[in-house]
């Protein structure tokens, strides 16, 4: 989501969760058949069930009734099945996401969330999923953040650039709380050019132009693009521990790169290189 740095409260409580021993039940999404055995053996809130917080950031997510679609769903499922669970759906707001998760009311947040120290403080990380890249939306097709200079510029609250680029900016910059609202005004024409992460970019401006930005020294979120993980409780080692090797095992067997084509991304963005927080 992606890469949001929402404040979140400093207590971490984990809910109490019974120790998985079985196959996931019924109900949910990707539910496993009977005689499954986990790869892996943790806790979760729900027993038989991996609990995921989210909100609708396609092609990343997408809250369908109890289904998540998306990449970031369907390696949730992909994961669920090698560990007998059904995943079941916790729709919030983008800023409620986190806090749930660190509070222990969900196992794992999905949305394009970006590996930050910040964010590492108050959750565990798991390792990188993907990469994503600042993404600039306009009609002629601008990739420099020096020919935005003059324009009305909007961007999403909570992305890693946001801060940068009001001090390059300044006043033209107008910052919305989702991006829905501001592909509204930019279609409407309210503003000229508009910032958000490149594969969210992609799929909600089909008729405009999308294009990664180009390094800027001046705004730090467009020298290399971010990490996408999943943030997890701190309390909860062995989940962190079956989800990097779960993670691990769709990058070698080249499933993860399938997920990223079939949602109409590069499957390079699969190359993420060591782990690192931004």
């Amino acid at each position: 989501m992606r890469q949001r740095h929402f404040p979140i409260a400093a207590a971490v409580v984990l809910a109490a969760a019974a120790f998985l021993t079985a196959c996931g039940g019924s109900g949910g999404s990707g539910a496993t058949a009977s005689g499954c055995k986990p790869a892996h053996q943790f806790s979760t809130v729900t027993k038989g069930t991996l609990t995921v917080s989210t909100f609708d950031l396609p092609p990343f997510t997408k809250v369908e009734g109890n289904d998540l679609t998306g990449v970031d769903g369907d390696i949730l499922k992909a994961i669920a099945k090698k560990e007998c669970l059904t995943v079941t759906v916790k729709p919030l707001g983008t800023a409620a996401v986190i806090p749930t998760v660190q509070g222990g009311r969900a196992d794992v947040a999905a949305g394009d969330w970006y590996r930050t120290s910040k964010r590492a403080e108050v959750v565990n990380l798991t390792d990188p999923l993907y990469t994503d890249q600042m993404g600039i939306i306009s009609k002629d097709g601008v990739a420099k953040v020096s020919d935005m200079a003059g324009k009305t510029v909007g961007t999403v609250d909570g992305y890693l650039w946001v801060d940068d680029i009001k001090k390059v900016l300044g006043s033209s910059v107008k910052v919305y709380p989702n991006s829905l609202n501001m592909v509204q005004d930019l279609k409407a024409g309210r503003i000229d050019i508009g910032i958000d992460s490149f594969g969210s970019a992609k799929v909600t401006n089909p008729n405009l132009k999308v294009t990664v930005a180009e390094p800027d020294q001046r705004v730090a979120a467009s020298l290399q693009g971010a990490q996408a993980a999943f943030p997890t409780v701190k309390s909860n080692s062995a989940l962190l521990t079956a989800l990097n090797a779960d993670i691990a095992d769709l990058h070698s067997s080249g499933e993860l790169v399938k997920i990223l084509e079939a949602h109409n991304l590069p499957g390079s963005a699969a190359d993420t290189g060591a782990p690192r927080l931004i």
